[in-house]
């Protein structure tokens, strides 16, 4: 380090390093061995009438004197942390030397001036001197030529080096102080995940599975761990009136290292791109080099009136909570933010999403709700053709209401490429796929589901789809099992879960496991046990046959009461055997374009024995189902 010239050189090359890096290092340098507080370096650094948030500069600061010396927060050779109070230099210290030759000339000097006598000799011995050490210096030369690679590698090497494939961004703390300000903050979760997942390179996990650890107060490590990633964002959101602070830091994750922090701050009309600039900030510290398409997406991230901001974020939050109260107050926001900025295409987009979460939840009726998705959608992609997510939206329905199955695959796969990381166009995708018994692609689009969402009880559960689909009893059976380890209320997984034990033929545990959720739900233990008694009593008697002779006579009498889906008779009827009345509830199923007529019969197993029939062979070809 050269005070004078105020440079850094590292194995004679200048370092760029400057300002408040370098005074920390000088600071540092004058106490060696010695703890240098935060608060002496913040009263030498930015004297009191100075704004700034100093601990967030002086991190900064540190990070980046640390990767210019190519030195590590956990195993420091130069700059040592100390928790709280400050930090200290623990480097070897020297002062400048006179160059090594110099002794040899004062030597060589005064032999020459002892005596005129021994003069040629000493010249003699100092040419040998000179000649043996031109060779042992063009020695080294080459050994350092030939190994000036590895040398240099060595000396830039920092403690950042490793890669970073799959990053979680941890929910944002709210330092308002106002509970009312949670769902913006949440919002702004969100939005940074969404921004991030754009992004092929890097796996990212979703909203779904990080969203659980808000407030929880486990360690990085192990937050790193349950999610399998090599790096963690977090931070904080302030908002004050129209001002908007967000402070973030990029956290490696094995070992546990402090790899980057910033603060942004501006108006709440410029929140869109605030977001962006933490995104693009994390995108080039994890060393991601965006896609011309994706910068452009960034960069063309609308302006959001401020009211009509805020109504699309409370949305958001709502649409979130899946219930029908959620769905109720997510579509009344949706509605409101655009109608304050009608051309608000991402509004439109997520109003899509939550009609169609509607209508798998059965809060609404299908048609409508298809119907309002595929409005939504369109309105959506005709103001931004890049929204991902309107293009998920728009396959669904396209899949499900319009059965038109080529432009259904066309728009999913419009979807994945523009967002590779979105759980739910994978998992819908993924649905699309299984049920056209393309198991091994459906797997591996399931599996990517879980990866960047393996909290979420939904995935979890309709990752199962192509195990049954595929017949894979066992494996479908496994991942049930697990999924109710995660979440034994999960109503879906059981379902799932009792489907697989039915296929495979294990029929007690298929009515075990039925009994046991009819009392999670709120029966008592004594009516659950007489309903499911004549069920057993009925399989111990005549096997399968018996199961379904009994299940069909149950759901019979609930039809009086709820008609339900044609497409459940028709399994049920084709299960006993009785193929005049399965015929007759699938052209039923048929008229009223049952979703579950699309999803299930290309592999449902009740149908093995009819498939070769002309009658069941025409339904299919009016469905328009391509051929496999």
């Amino acid at each position: 380090m050269d005070l004078t010239a105020g440079e850094v050189r590292k194995a004679g090359m200048r370092q760029k390093l400057a300002g408040q890096p370098f005074q920390v290092l000088q600071a540092l340098l004058e106490r060696p061995q010695e703890i240098v507080t935060r608060e002496e370096l913040r009263q030498r650094l930015w004297p009191d009438n100075t704004f700034v948030d100093y601990e967030l500069a002086l991190k900064k600061a540190v990070n980046r004197l640390r990767e210019v010396l190519g030195d590590s927060a956990d195993s420091p050779h130069f700059i040592e942390t100390i928790p709280r109070r400050g930090y200290r230099f623990i480097g070897a210290m020297a002062s400048p030397s006179l160059p090594a030759e110099s002794s040899e000339q004062h030597q060589a000097a005064a032999e020459a001036s002892a005596s005129t006598k021994s003069s040629h000799h000493n010249r003699d011995a100092v040419s040998r001197r000179l000649i043996s050490t031109l060779a042992f210096l063009a020695i080294a030369g080459i050994l350092l030529w030939l190994n000036f690679g590895k040398l240099r590698t060595r000396i830039f090497a920092t403690s950042r080096n490793a890669e970073i494939h799959s990053i979680a961004v941890l929910p944002f703390k709210n330092l308002s102080k106002d509970p009312e300000q949670e769902y913006f903050v949440d919002g702004m979760t969100d939005e940074l995940i969404s921004d991030l997942a754009k992004i092929g390179q890097v796996r990212v996990i979703s909203h779904t599975s990080v969203m659980p650890y808000k407030a929880v107060g486990k360690s990085l490590g192990a937050i790193a761990g349950e999610l399998n990633v090599d790096a963690i964002v977090e931070g904080t959101v302030l908002r004050s009136g129209n001002r908007v602070r967000v402070t973030a830091q990029l956290l490696g994750a094995s070992p546990e290292r402090h790899l980057w922090a910033d603060s942004y701050q501006g108006d709440l009309a410029d929140v869109l791109s605030l977001q962006d600039r933490v995104a693009r900030s994390i995108a080039r510290e994890i060393r991601v080099s965006l896609a011309p398409e994706q910068t452009a997406h960034l960069a063309s991230l609308e302006p959001s009136d401020l009211e009509a901001y805020d109504a699309y974020v409370r949305g958001r939050h709502y649409a979130s909570q899946i219930n029908p109260e959620g769905f109720e107050k997510a579509v009344v926001n949706f509605g409101r933010a655009i109608e304050l900025q009608p051309r608000y295409a991402r509004a439109y987009a997520d109003l899509a999403e939550t009609y169609l979460w509607a209508v798998g939840t059965q809060m609404i009726p299908a048609q409508e709700g298809l119907l309002k998705a595929r409005q939504a959608a369109l309105k959506a992609l005709e103001m931004d053709d890049t929204l991902s997510q309107a293009h998920s939206s728009l396959a669904w329905v396209k899949y499900v209401y319009e059965w038109n199955f080529p432009e259904a695959e066309k728009e999913f796969r419009r979807s994945l490429q523009l967002n590779p990381n979105a759980s739910w166009p994978l998992l819908w995708y993924g649905m699309y796929l299984a049920q056209a018994n393309r198991i091994e692609e459906s797997l591996s689009t399931m599996k990517k589901a879980q990866q960047v969402d393996p909290l979420s009880p939904v995935v979890n559960s309709l990752a199962l789809t192509p195990m049954l689909t595929g017949r894979q009893y066992e494996a479908a059976i496994e991942g049930g099992l697990k999924a109710l380890e995660m979440d034994r209320t999960n109503g879906l997984a059981r379902w799932l879960l009792t489907t697989a034990y039915e296929r495979k033929g294990d029929f007690s545990k298929a009515i075990d496991l039925q009994e046991q959720t009819a009392v999670l739900y709120g029966e008592t233990k004594e009516s659950a046990a007489k309903r499911f008694e004549s069920l057993r009593h009925a399989y111990k008697a005549s096997g399968a046959t018996g199961y379904w002779r009994v299940n069909l006579e149950q759901h019979r009498a609930d039809w009086k009461k709820n008609s339900g889906d044609p497409y459940e008779h028709a399994v049920l009827y084709a299960r006993v055997g009785n193929k005049g009345n399965a015929f007759a509830w699938l052209e039923k199923a048929y008229q009223a374009r049952s979703q579950n007529l699309i999803y299930w019969s290309r592999t449902e197993p009740a149908f093995d024995f009819f498939r070769s029939d002309p009658q069941y062979a025409e339904i299919v070809h009016r469905i328009g189902f391509p051929q496999q």
